[in-house]
């Protein structure tokens, strides 16, 4: 990845273009560019096909990333719903077994992986760990999205890495809560009616208001665009949101666990 980030900056400087032009032409927002070409982030194939026509490189950077080795910092799968939640207008997100990796801190991020099975090396820990908290530089966007977040009361009942990482995160969230654009709702436990049983999912609106939605299985995610099926979970989301806590509510019960600590 760095190597292939080290190429795009040579070749962009060759044909004379600034990271702000390159990323204006690639569709792009400035930092992702930055990031794939520090290596932090993989390069796209429709981008490397794109580079390699705009910069006359001869096709080298599509042949490097066809022959770039799998790299688990983000599944490939993943990779096109992270570059739409980075330039998201809006999220709708639904979690019911960890926090969202938008909402987690670097200690319950690395005590969400460590509980992976098969067990992960330390280094691949620390990577995901530290992409993971990249992510969040959505929330502290110069002109941050909207974003709704519903989770689950299990989720904040869990004491995943112990008890000092569960103080600090139900901190962070009570922070956070308060982040202009957010807004946090808890689903209580003990509900005689559910409609967030089909399981975690993010609904999307993009900077040119199409609509879309992300749902993930163990080891594979869906990125869906098609209208009725969209449709169906922002209508769950609407009635989940009427189900859970109000925002005042959820600040409320927060500031009561984070006095039980």
């Amino acid at each position: 990845m760095k190597m292939v980030g080290a190429l795009i900056s040579v070749f962009r400087r060759t044909a004379g273009y600034t990271q702000r032009e390159l990323a204006e032409r690639l569709r792009v927002d400035e930092q992702t560019l930055a990031s794939i070409e520090q290596g932090r982030r993989s390069l796209r194939t429709e981008y490397a096909v794109f580079l390699d026509e705009l910069l006359d490189t001869k096709g080298a950077l599509s042949v490097a990333v066809e022959n770039m080795p799998e790299v688990d910092l983000f599944p490939r799968w993943a990779e096109e719903y992270i570059d739409l939640e980075r330039e998201a207008l809006a999220l709708s997100w639904y979690d019911n077994q960890v926090l969202p990796g938008l909402l987690q801190t670097p200690a319950y991020a690395r005590a969400v992986f460590l509980n992976d099975v098969p067990a992960l090396s330390e280094d691949e820990v620390e990577q995901r760990v530290a992409a993971r908290v990249e992510r969040q530089e959505v929330l502290h966007r110069k002109v941050p999205p909207t974003i709704s977040f519903i989770i689950s009361e299990v989720t904040l009942m869990d004491r995943l890495g112990g008890d000092e990482v569960h103080h600090e995160q139900l901190r962070r969230l009570r922070e956070w809560a308060d982040l202009p654009g957010v807004t946090l709702q808890v689903m209580p436990v003990g509900r005689d009616f559910h409609a967030g049983l089909v399981g975690p999912f993010t609904v999307i609106e993009t900077q040119d208001h199409q609509r879309l939605a992300y749902t993930e299985a163990p080891r594979r995610g869906w990125l869906i665009a098609d209208p009725d099926e969209v449709s169906y979970l922002e209508r769950r989301y609407a009635m989940l949101r009427t189900q859970a806590l109000n925002p005042l509510e959820t600040k409320g019960l927060l500031d009561r666990l984070l006095g039980e600590q």
